[in-house]
């Protein structure tokens, strides 16, 4: 394999990879995405086939395609693109996967407006272990920013990625007679103990607005994770694993 060797900041490709990590806008304008990390590329070289360009810092190896384009940087160039404060050494650019369109399914989860990039991604790690169907509503981060990415450990490499609206999902839901359910702090809500979440789709809203007033009114169901009376919530990656974790018990 040839590999190049880019010296300057200014190169037009590291200018590009500096863009993709930071601009939703230009990740979409372009159908690429940056992500980093030798772990995340070994993940991304076994799963995904949208792998095109790696780059390299000198001291780094990695097992690269031969159709994939591999270039190496110096480790003062790297540290200059990186995302990281203590770079390892390896960026990727990955095109965009196409649009995958929703499909309703019992025992499955529906996120609202999740936009912390942290919960996100630990939402797909885990839905991606337990084998639990995903899509994505309004308001969520970008599944493909460097940071979903990271703490979705290269989830998003191995399973697609469904985004869709809650307009679409709830037709679909009604169409194929699936009860929509959601997470909620209310009075009217019912212990997720005692429903068949594996029967529902679950709606997961985050933090601090939670599911909005517009699903809410429209839900079948509202479910309450129980929890001691000093405690005023969960983290909503906690509370997704706990609701995911209900719908794949035997």
């Amino acid at each position: 394999m040839m590999e190049e060797r880019i010296t300057s900041r200014k190169n037009p490709l590291l200018q590009q990879v500096k863009k993709l990590l930071t601009s939703a806008k230009e990740r979409k304008q372009t159908g690429l995405f940056v992500s980093d990390g030798t772990k995340l590329l070994q993940e991304a070289v076994r799963y995904f086939p949208g792998l095109e360009t790696v780059i390299l810092s000198d001291d780094v190896t990695a097992q690269v395609p031969e159709h994939v384009r591999l270039v190496r940087v110096p480790g003062d160039v790297m540290e200059s693109i990186s995302p990281m404060q203590s770079p390892q050494g390896a960026l990727f650019v990955c095109r965009l996967p196409e649009k995958q369109s929703f499909q309703p399914q019992p025992g499955m989860l529906l996120l609202d407006g999740i936009q912390d990039p942290g919960n996100l991604g630990t939402m797909l790690r885990t839905a991606d272990a337990l084998g639990v169907p995903v899509a994505l509503l309004e308001g969520c981060a970008d599944p493909y920013s460097h940071k979903v990415v990271r703490a979705s450990m290269g989830a998003v490499f191995r399973t697609p990625v469904v985004q869709t609206t809650w307009e679409e999902a709830g037709a679909a839901c009604r169409r194929e007679k699936i009860p929509v359910a959601v997470t909620a702090l209310s009075d009217r809500a019912s212990d997720i103990r005692q429903a068949n979440v594996r029967d529902m789709a679950v709606v997961i809203g985050s933090e601090g607005q939670g599911v909005r007033r517009e699903i809410l009114e429209n839900a079948d169901a509202q479910l309450i994770i129980p929890m001691s009376p000093h405690c005023e919530s969960l983290n909503a990656a906690v509370a997704a694993t706990i609701v995911m974790w209900q719908m794949t018990r035997l």
